[in-house]
C-alpha cells in the first residue's frame, strides 16, 4: 500500500481519531459496497462523518478499490487495538527532582506530548500563562495539520479567583488553534469552575496533572500527574470532551478585538 500515501494518512487519522471498532465497522460496510453518504454515517458518533469523509476521499484520489481499502482498514484497526490494549501509567511531577528516585519532569513530558500528536490534540488548564516551549510546540503541531483544541477558565468564569489577562491569551501566538471555554451561563451555581488539567495526544496517550499550563505549573511548584499511554481512558477523555462540545456545554471563545 505504500504507492497510496493519501489514503494511508487518512487511514491513519481516522484511526486515531474514531477507534479500531469503529474503524472495522466502516471497513464492514465499505466492503459490502454500500454508498459513499452510508458510509459517512456508519456509526452516530462525533467526529465520524468528518473521518470517514477523509477516508473516502482519499481512497477515490488515489484509486484504491474498495475490497483492498476494506481489507487495509481492517488490518489497520486490528494493530491498533492490540497496541491500545496495551497499558502503560508513568508519574509526572513538577519542582524539585531526587536523585534516589527519578522521575519525569512535566514540562519535558507535557511538550513531548505535544510534538507526538500527528491528528488530535486536546489541552483543558484552569490558568494559563505563556510558556515558550509549550507555545513553540504547539505551533510546530499545528504547522504539520495537527487539529489542537484548548479548553480554558475565563476570568469570569473564575469569578475573581483569577487576575490579569485571560487564560486564553495565553495561546494567542499560535495561528489555527481551537480555543473553547465553559460559559457561565452553562453552570449551575457560579461557584463552579473549569478546573480539569489535561492533556490528550491523538486519543492515545493522556496526562492528567495538577499543574496549570503556566510556567509555575509546569516547572516551579510541587505539581503531580500521570501519563497513561493505551487503554480507554485517552480514548473516553477525548470522546466527553467532545460531547460537552456537541452538547454545547462547551462553547467556541473567540478574539473580541484587542482582548480575548
Amino acid at each position: 500500500m505504500s504507492w497510496h500515501p493519501a489514503f494511508q494518512a487518512a487511514a491513519e487519522a481516522a484511526v486515531n481519531r474514531l477507534g479500531p471498532a469503529h474503524l472495522r465497522v466502516f471497513a464492514d460496510r465499505l466492503a459490502a459496497g454500500e454508498p459513499d453518504q452510508a458510509l459517512r454515517h456508519a456509526v452516530p458518533v462525533p467526529g465520524f462523518a468528518d473521518a470517514a469523509a477523509a477516508v473516502l476521499a482519499a481512497q477515490h484520489a488515489d484509486g484504491v478499490p474498495g475490497m483492498e481499502a476494506a481489507a487495509y482498514l481492517r488490518g489497520l484497526a486490528a494493530g491498533h487495538a492490540q497496541r491500545s490494549a496495551e497499558v502503560r501509567i508513568e508519574s509526572v511531577w513538577s519542582g524539585p527532582s531526587t536523585h534516589p528516585v527519578p522521575v519525569r519532569s512535566t514540562a519535558q513530558v507535557l511538550v513531548g506530548l505535544v510534538e507526538q500528536a500527528r491528528s488530535e490534540l486536546l489541552l483543558m488548564t484552569y490558568s494559563a500563562r505563556p510558556y515558550p516551549p509549550l507555545v513553540d510546540s504547539l505551533i510546530a503541531a499545528v504547522r504539520r495539520q495537527v487539529s489542537v483544541t484548548v479548553v480554558v477558565e475565563t476570568l469570569a468564569g473564575a469569578g475573581g479567583a483569577m487576575q490579569g489577562p485571560e487564560p486564553a491569551a495565553a495561546f494567542a501566538a499560535v495561528p489555527g488553534i481551537h480555543i473553547w471555554q465553559w460559559p457561565t451561563a452553562q453552570r449551575t451555581t457560579d461557584r463552579a469552575k473549569m478546573h480539569a488539567k489535561i492533556a490528550i495526544a491523538d486519543r492515545r496517550v493522556l496526562l492528567v496533572s495538577s499543574a496549570n499550563l503556566t510556567q509555575s505549573g509546569v516547572n516551579l511548584n510541587i505539581e503531580a500527574g500521570l501519563l497513561v499511554h493505551g487503554g480507554t481512558a485517552p480514548r473516553r477523555a477525548a470522546e466527553h470532551i467532545a460531547e460537552l462540545q456537541s452538547r454545547g456545554v462547551l462553547t467556541r471563545l473567540r478574539s473580541t478585538g484587542q482582548e480575548w
